[in-house]
């Protein structure tokens, strides 16, 4: 079962059962709520996340509810019960280990940042560029 947490430990979660989408979301809400470029996502139902802790809950847009940690400001959690009813989206960044739930595609490649088209070509460093 995959575990992971916020910056602080405040909050931790557990995750049951496969996800039913794994994605690296581009859009324009997900790049400025996490202030990256890009956030990944792994949806599953609600009922198979434990959460310990409680999350801070922001209304980003008329049904979309981010939730985070209020002690560090990690964001964890997205639920639309209009467009998603039952479900919930658990940034893939803040599990202990992300490489286990590898995305399956991009979405809202609409929205996506020009230069993320290349990204891949950019330069690559072990560590902090001396």
């Amino acid at each position: 079962m995959p575990t992971g947490g916020c910056h602080c430990g405040a909050i931790r979660y557990t995750m049951q059962g496969e996800p039913v989408h794994n994605a690296l979301c581009h859009c324009t809400d997900c790049r400025r709520h996490a202030g990256a470029p890009m956030v990944g996502w792994a949806m599953v139902p609600a009922a198979q996340v434990t959460i310990e802790g409680e999350p801070t809950v922001y209304a980003s847009s008329e049904h979309g509810r981010r939730h985070f940690c209020g002690r560090c400001g990690t964001g964890l959690f997205y639920v639309n019960e209009r467009m998603l009813p039952g479900m919930i989206d658990v940034q893939t960044g803040t599990l202990d280990d992300p490489a286990s739930l590898p995305p399956q595609a991009h979405i809202q490649v609409a929205e996506r940042i020009a230069w993320m088209e290349h990204a891949h070509d950019l330069p690559r460093f072990e560590r902090f560029p001396g």
